[in-house]
């Protein structure tokens, strides 16, 4: 590993993001920051209108801003359509991970009939099964365990201490992040009298191209045929996603949800963290689940916004019921009142 200091014109920046560049071209930037903790060097941004006051006191070198707010920069500023959707590709430029140097550590171990292309870098301590197959470009970090029949494809980053069972095919340009654990068992078994029969879990799990898998996120094995991840999905940090379930193109799960087995969920559907989705369900495409939420039955309507408290309703329905929970004492001394009313009203008469 090599790591390489990093350090840009504005008249490159501006280039790659195609905005238009107002101030010094040959001023460079070598680092990116927030409005207020920017120092001379550095690159910021203007994406939200709540964070205005900090865009006058600025110390940065150059400030991503969209046309409506440009007059009000007080240094160089790079005029783009969306300087949030900017800033997202200038990081790449500043990643802190160092170049991939190909070759294979001593210590690691490798099948003999694994194969490992020679622009592959293999950490030490990592081990990689039979018929594995590595190729071009990735990068697996020290104490990773690949195991067997699985592929890891071109570009793919495979970080610490990862764990792949056997029969795990990940698609290129991929970041797997440490501690994930990618083909163990689902939860899989049969009851029989008073004991559980294990149903020993039969598949494998895809992972298409362009996949982030967060810290400890599990993907389990089908128990007959995949669990499958498609092209463009985001896990976040300890995400459980049990067997045989499909996770549609472009689609975001946050932080520490779990989804049960064989539940499809569709393509760019956005699941926010704590939510739990229950097994055997369908959600449509473009359904989107707010915070903590708990998914019963199936989304059949493309472009549902979701939420439960208590149980699975519409967002603007759930909104209206929160308000409705902190008048339920009122309402309740209220019945109690008229109920004592009409009891005494039915007695003398």
């Amino acid at each position: 590993m090599v790591y390489e200091a990093r350090c840009y014109s504005l008249a490159e920046i501006a280039s790659l993001v195609e905005g238009r560049l107002v101030g010094n071209t040959k001023q460079t930037i070598d680092a990116l920051n927030t409005l207020k903790d920017a120092v001379p060097g550095q690159l910021s941004f203007l994406a939200n209108s709540k964070y205005i006051a900090s865009l006058s006191s600025t110390k940065a070198t150059a400030v991503l801003v969209a046309e409506a707010y440009s007059e009000k920069v007080p240094c160089s500023a790079i005029i783009v359509e969306d300087p949030y959707l900017a800033f997202a590709k200038l990081s790449q430029l500043f990643d802190w991970r160092e170049k991939v140097v190909p070759g294979v550590s001593e210590s690691a171990f490798i099948s003999a009939s694994a194969c490992v292309h020679k622009e592959a870098c293999v950490s030490h301590g990592a081990v990689v099964g039979s018929e594995t197959v590595i190729e071009a470009g990735v990068y697996i970090a020290p104490n990773v365990v690949v195991g067997n029949r699985c592929k890891i494809a071109e570009g793919t980053r495979v970080e610490a201490g990862v764990i792949l069972y056997d029969d795990v095919h990940i698609g290129q340009r991929c970041i797997i992040h440490s501690g994930a654990v990618l083909g163990a068992d689902g939860f899989g078994f049969a009851p029989s009298k008073g004991a559980w029969v294990k149903i020993y879990q039969l598949g494998g799990v895809r992972i298409g191209q362009d996949v982030e898998i967060g810290a400890g996120t599990t993907i389990d094995r089908g128990a007959l045929g995949h669990t499958y991840i498609e092209n463009g999905v985001k896990l976040d940090n300890q995400v459980q996603i049990a067997h045989n379930v499909i996770i549609g193109e472009q689609s975001a799960i946050a932080g520490c949800t779990a989804v049960a087995g064989s539940t499809r969920i569709g393509r760019h559907c956005t699941i926010a963290g704590l939510s739990g989705i229950v097994g055997h369900l369908t959600l449509a495409d473009n359904t989107h689940v707010t915070a903590m939420s708990l998914i019963s039955k199936s989304v059949l309507q493309p472009g549902q916004v979701l939420s439960s408290g208590t149980g699975q309703e519409s967002h603007r329905t759930w909104k209206k019921n929160v308000i409705r929970f902190k008048k339920l004492d009122e309402m309740a001394k209220r019945l109690t009142a008229l109920e004592h009313k009409l009891d005494n009203f039915s007695s003398e008469g």
